[in-house]
């Protein structure tokens, strides 16, 4: 695979022309744009890491079963689902930041449920209305910052959402550590550990009120004087006008020759090609097994070996990890081809999880050394998934799609990732109880294996080209053309 700036090879579409981007106030603009919508991945990864630390104590204060413990923790992830798929179409029709301004809302509003909840029913309605503006903040803002982004620079903007979500699954866990050891003698200290979440929800909101619309949904509206007034904003004028007439351009073809909405990408073959391959990618992300390890961290490490305290410490590690591998992944979306960086990720993966298997048969259980092995080789799994999978996945899916099926394609791909997200994390405890660990993880190097061919043989690439030159080549199949693999 290259890892040039252009892609090459039959059917591949040469590099735009179009100004150069230049510097100035306009990339200052762009960068705090970005830091604002982000906000939206670091509630993402707070709700959906706080429940880690929370959950011990929550159980203990409300009197939780293990059903109802399953039900708290899955209830925000099954939302999640579907509010990954409807409010992709709030966004097609309200605009991509007013979406996020609504998201905000949510997001305090399902804190404030939570953490003022007197029992089990408040509580998994404030988890769902979490889990709503979770799924919409994982279609909408990936989104919003891949039609703003100029294409040199897509993937390092759009990922940095992912590399905030890790961010916020990395504070939800040293704040649940934090605040565990020092308040955890007091009944109620997981409404403190729920309630630090309405803090970005607010600056989310008030940050948002300041920040434009997208410039390619305004266009998709026939708002074209709003939308270059926008790229002005974090683009050169030159370039911003340039941007406007290919732009234009592709929303009128997209009118005149294709239908919009499920039924016309059901209709098409390439279309149809697409959003399976957006399932796949999503889905596989999930079979990674990097939840299982988000949320029931401290279970598996205490499997492994270590002391509930010494496990919630342990838990750091990870996503400190997590953390060092999104930074690395923003780094190698500019050079590095999308589809090396799947191959490689779900290769390295599978390998980790052979050998996560493998300690757990040849270390024995008693030996003092067994905790710190299970560790180094889950802090190598998380490594290499955070540095090759999480972010490459949320950058391919927000690029992949042609504008006329973004939100049913980001939709649906991410509902069926919440989906498979929802029933690994339900019933992870009940498989790793009855089968162990060693074949979770061996089962895991199974699916993995799968996801290696899979990317190889059905993921396009999209690295170097403009979404209008995306647009372009999925409507011809020439997206799929890959340098050294026939099509059928």
């Amino acid at each position: 695979m290259s890892t040039d700036s252009t892609p090459s090879g039959p059917g591949a579409s040469a590099a735009p022309d179009l100004p150069p981007l230049g510097s100035g106030a306009h990339q200052h603009r762009l960068t705090m744009i970005a830091l604002v919508a982000t906000l939206g991945g670091l509630l993402f990864g707070y709700d959906t890491g706080v429940i880690n630390g929370a959950l011990l104590p929550m159980s203990a204060e409300l009197g939780l079963t293990e059903v109802t413990e399953g039900v708290v923790t899955s209830s925000l992830l099954f939302a999640a689902a579907i509010g990954a798929l409807t409010i992709g179409y709030v966004s097609d029709a309200w605009g991509r930041r007013r979406t996020i301004l609504l998201l905000a809302v949510m997001f305090f509003l399902g804190a404030m449920l939570c953490v003022f909840t007197p029992g089990l029913g408040l509580l998994i309605a404030g988890r769902i209305v979490l889990g709503l503006a979770v799924g919409g903040a994982s279609t909408v803002v990936p989104v919003f910052l891949a039609e703003l982004a100029p294409y040199e620079i897509r993937g390092s903007l759009s990922g940095r959402n992912e590399m905030m979500v890790v961010l916020g699954q990395l504070a939800a866990i040293v704040i649940n550590a934090i605040l565990g050891n020092t308040l955890g003698h007091l009944e109620g200290v997981w409404r403190i550990m729920l309630a630090v979440a309405a803090l970005p929800a607010l600056a989310l909101f008030f940050g948002m009120l300041r920040m434009p619309e997208s410039p390619r949904w305004l266009m998709a509206r026939g708002r074209t004087d709003e939308a270059l007034e926008v790229l002005k904003t974090v683009r050169s004028e030159e370039r911003a006008q340039a941007e406007v007439d290919d732009i234009q351009r592709l929303v009128h073809e997209d009118r005149q020759e294709r239908g919009e909405g499920l039924r016309g990408v059901l209709t098409n073959r390439w279309l149809l090609r697409l959003l399976l391959t957006g399932i796949a990618v999503a889905v596989f992300q999930q079979l990674t097994g990097i939840n299982v390890i988000m949320y029931y961290g401290q279970v598996v490490l205490t499997e492994s070996g270590f002391g509930q305290n010494a496990a919630l410490v342990a838990n750091i590690a990870p996503s400190v990890i997590g953390v060092i591998g999104a930074i690395i992944a923003l780094w190698m979306m500019e050079r590095v081809d999308r589809r090396t960086t799947f191959i490689t990720g779900y290769t390295l993966v599978t390998v980790f999880h052979v050998l996560i298997g493998a300690a757990t048969l040849a270390v024995p259980q008693d030996s003092p050394a067994r905790p710190y092995i299970m560790l180094v080789l889950i802090v190598g799994f998380v490594g290499s998934m955070q540095t090759f999978l999480n972010v490459a996945t949320w950058v391919i899916l927000s690029e992949m799609f042609p504008l006329h099926m973004r939100a049913v394609g980001m939709g649906v791909s991410v509902l069926c990732m919440w989906v498979a997200n929802g029933l690994l994390s339900l019933f992870f405890p009940v498989l790793i109880a009855h089968l162990g660990m060693t074949a979770c993880f061996f089962g895991f190097a199974v699916l993995n294996a799968l996801a290696v061919l899979v990317m190889w043989r059905f993921l396009p690439e999209t690295r170097g080209r403009t979404l209008e030159q995306v647009e372009e080549d999925v409507a011809t199949g020439a997206i799929f053309v890959v340098p050294g693999r026939e099509e059928d």
